[in-house]
């Protein structure tokens, strides 16, 4: 009987050393396991948090849209004042409150989309009228009707535009 008992811990003794490199390699395992997940996590986190500056980017676009018209309005008037009163106190005022709401505009990332000069771009502009004029090359914008803007490069309002045609008109007499 003692026999026997010698005989099992040899054996146990024997396995033992292939038992225990089969439970490293499940703690490897494990361990490989836990790393990947904490690293899921980390990318998971960065993402959220990239994906709540983009929203955060956007989420007074609705408000600044309708904001827009009335900058525009303010900018056409100031530019627009007769010589005889361009020189008054309340004019520098406007004039003053214009300039502030376009930094404000700025500031959240509103920019005006060029115009005239610029090459026609259907994706920044929206062509209201074509017309030929000489030396003006093809499609070319001719003039602003309206401005657009941008929210952080992305439109939110097309510019309305005159385009230059290379097309004679024809005379219809």
């Amino acid at each position: 009987m003692e026999e026997k008992r010698n005989n099992e811990s040899r054996v146990g003794n024997q396995g033992a050393p292939e038992e225990l490199v089969q439970l490293r390699q499940k703690a490897d395992e494990y361990l490989k396991g836990w790393q990947r997940a904490k690293a899921d996590y980390s990318n998971l986190k960065k993402q959220l948090e990239k994906d709540r500056e983009e929203i955060g980017k956007f989420a007074n676009a609705a408000l600044l849209v309708e904001l827009l018209p009335i900058y525009e309005h303010l900018k056409r008037a100031t530019q627009q004042v007769p010589l005889h009163l361009a020189g008054h106190q309340w004019m520098t005022g406007v004039r003053h409150i214009s300039t502030e709401l376009q930094r404000f505009l700025q500031r959240l990332g509103i920019e005006e989309i060029p115009t005239v000069g610029q090459p026609f771009d259907p994706t920044l502009h929206d062509a209201v009228a074509r017309e030929h004029r000489d030396g003006a090359p093809d499609n070319q914008v001719l003039e602003e009707v309206a401005t657009g803007f941008t929210l952080h490069g992305t439109v939110i309002v097309p510019a309305k535009v005159k385009v230059s045609s290379n097309e004679q008109p024809s005379d219809h007499h």
